[in-house]
C-alpha cells in the first residue's frame, strides 16, 4: 500500500497544502489562516525552519497530492547523558486517508530517522481535546509521562 507514497522534505510551494491539513482539524481551524495569498508569516517560519539543519518539515505525497505532514526537530540535550531527542510537531493526516495505517507508517519513519541520528528518545505533545490522537500514540508505544504546559503570548 505504501509503495505509492513519497515522504520528502517540504518545499515552499507546499505551504498552502500543509496549512490546508492544519485547518482540517477542529483546533487548527480556529488558529490558522488559509488565504490566497498565504500570509507571509508562514513563509518566514518555513525559511527559519529550513535554515536549521536540525529541523525538517516533511510531506507525504500520494500521486502528487499531499496527504500528510509533520515537523521533526532533532534536539541536542545535556540531560540523559547528553543524548539527542526527536520532537514531532504538527502531525496531520488528511481526513480522507486516516485510519489506513498512514499515520503509523509515518511515525515508524520518524522513529527510524531518530535512531539514525542517535536520538535517545522521541517526544511529542497532543492537545488534551484530541483523545483519538492520544490513543493512537499510546498504541505506538508513547507513554504519557509528562504534563505539557503552554503560555500563549499573543
Amino acid at each position: 500500500m505504501f509503495n505509492n507514497l513519497i515522504l520528502r522534505p517540504a518545499e515552499e510551494h507546499d505551504l498552502p497544502e500543509i496549512v490546508r491539513l492544519f485547518i482540517e482539524d477542529d483546533l487548527g481551524a480556529t488558529r490558522e489562516a488559509l488565504a490566497d495569498p498565504l500570509p507571509q508569516s508562514y513563509y518566514k517560519a518555513f525559511q527559519e525552519i529550513r535554515s536549521d539543519k536540525n529541523q525538517t518539515v516533511f510531506v507525504l505525497e500520494d500521486k502528487e497530492n499531499i496527504i500528510a505532514t509533520y515537523h521533526l526537530t532533532f534536539m541536542p540535550s545535556l540531560s540523559f547523558k547528553g543524548s539527542k531527542r526527536l520532537n514531532i510537531e504538527n502531525f496531520h493526516v488528511d481526513k480522507r486517508f486516516q485510519n489506513q495505517g498512514i499515520g503509523t507508517w509515518m511515525i515508524t519513519q520518524a522513529i527510524a530517522m531518530g535512531k539514525e541520528k542517535g536520538c535517545g528518545f522521541i517526544q511529542l505533545t497532543t492537545n488534551k481535546k484530541r483523545t483519538q490522537a492520544k490513543t493512537f500514540y499510546e498504541k505506538l508505544g508513547f507513554i504519557p509521562s509528562h504534563e505539557g504546559m503552554k503560555l500563549y503570548l499573543t
